[in-house]
């Protein structure tokens, strides 16, 4: 387990210490009422009290994480945090959009459900039900692939 010579430090002091003047302002996406924006900060961390997943550093430390947080301009504080481990030249602008896309895992997960029957195994052994997960996830990967196609054919 790596050992640090400092204290953890929560993710709410992370982001006070670096301060609101490191934050960006940013619009992840346009609403019905206009785009979406707040203020966002993103710096680098190494999470403490997690076992390495991936491969630590030379020196024997868990390799560095992005710490996303929300800060918008009429709070004192962040109000949302993120963790991610995307690569340390990833743009803030990609970072708030892949945290902000919960709507469309909820949509995916819900056609999932509801379309494709992933709620539908009624299995005992792990080996169906991963056999059905991987068959739902395929069917899943083909409706996605054909909107995503420009040229597909519209259903009939």
């Amino acid at each position: 387990k790596p050992r640090y010579r400092t204290r953890a430090v929560g993710l709410r002091e992370h982001a006070l210490a670096a301060g609101r003047d490191a934050t960006v302002a940013l619009i992840w996406r346009d609403g019905s009422r206009g785009p979406l924006a707040s203020r966002f900060l993103a710096i680098g961390v190494r999470p403490a009290g997690r076992r390495p997943t991936g491969r630590l550093a030379a020196d024997g430390t868990l390799p560095a994480v992005w710490l996303l947080a929300e800060w918008p301009a009429e709070v004192g504080e962040p109000t949302d945090y993120w963790l991610a481990d995307l690569p340390e030249d990833t743009d803030p602008a990609e970072l708030v959009r892949l945290a902000k896309i919960r709507w469309r895992i909820e949509h995916d997960y819900r056609e999932l459900k509801t379309g494709l029957g992933l709620d539908h195994f009624e299995g005992r052994s792990f080996a169906g039900w991963h056999r059905h997960v991987t068959l739902v996830t395929a069917a899943q990967l083909f409706l996605t692939s054909l909107r995503s196609d420009p040229k597909a054919a519209a259903p009939v």
